[in-house]
C-alpha cells in the first residue's frame, strides 16, 4: 500500500463545474446551442481540442442548413424551368440565387469546419495534420470519420493552451 493519498481520476478534465468551460478547453456534453456558439467564436482556432458533442452538433447543424439551401435552390429553380430539345431539364432563373447562397454558405464555413476537425483530432490525441487524409478520395474521408467518432483521449491535453 502506498503512503500517499490517491487522487480521483477525472476523465473529463474541464467539465463544467458551474457553467460552460473556457473557450480553450473542450466542452464535454455540450448542448447544441453552445456547440454552434463555440464553433463561431473559435472560427479559425486550429489549436486546442473539441469534444465529440461539439463536433457532431455542429456537423448536424451544417448538414441541415446545407440541405435546406439545396431544397430552396430546387424550389427556386422549378419556377420557370424548361425542357430543352434533347430532353434535359433547364432550371429557372431562381436557381442562380440558390446556387449563390450555397456557394457563399460553404465558403463561409470551410475554414472553421477544418479547424473544428483539427481540434476534434487533437481531442483524440492525434496530429491535426491528419486532416490531410481528406485529400485521399474515398478512404481518406472514411478514416477521418472514424477518427471523429473515437472517444476523447486524456493524453490530448498536450494540445491545450490555457489562457487566463
Amino acid at each position: 500500500m502506498s503512503s500517499y493519498p490517491q487522487q480521483p481520476q477525472q476523465t473529463q478534465p474541464y467539465a463544467a463545474q458551474g457553467g460552460e468551460p473556457p473557450l480553450w478547453a473542450p466542452y464535454y456534453g455540450a448542448p447544441i446551442g453552445a456547440a454552434v456558439n463555440r464553433f463561431f467564436k473559435k472560427y479559425t482556432a486550429f489549436n486546442g481540442r473539441a469534444s465529440r458533442s461539439e463536433y457532431w452538433w455542429v456537423a448536424l447543424v451544417l448538414g441541415v442548413v446545407g440541405f435546406v439551401l439545396q431544397l430552396l435552390t430546387g424550389i427556386l429553380g422549378a419556377a420557370g424551368a424548361t425542357v430543352s430539345s434533347n430532353g434535359t431539364s433547364v432550371p429557372g432563373p431562381g436557381a442562380v440565387v440558390g446556387l449563390i447562397l450555397i456557394v457563399v454558405f460553404y465558403l463561409a464555413v470551410l475554414i472553421p469546419s477544418i479547424a473544428l476537425l483539427v481540434r476534434r483530432l487533437h481531442d483524440g490525441n492525434f496530429s491535426g495534420w491528419l486532416v490531410l487524409l481528406g485529400l485521399i478520395p474515398g478512404l481518406g474521408g472514411l478514416a477521418l470519420l472514424i477518427f471523429a467518432l473515437l472517444p476523447s483521449n486524456p493524453a490530448g491535453q498536450r494540445f491545450d493552451q490555457p489562457t487566463a
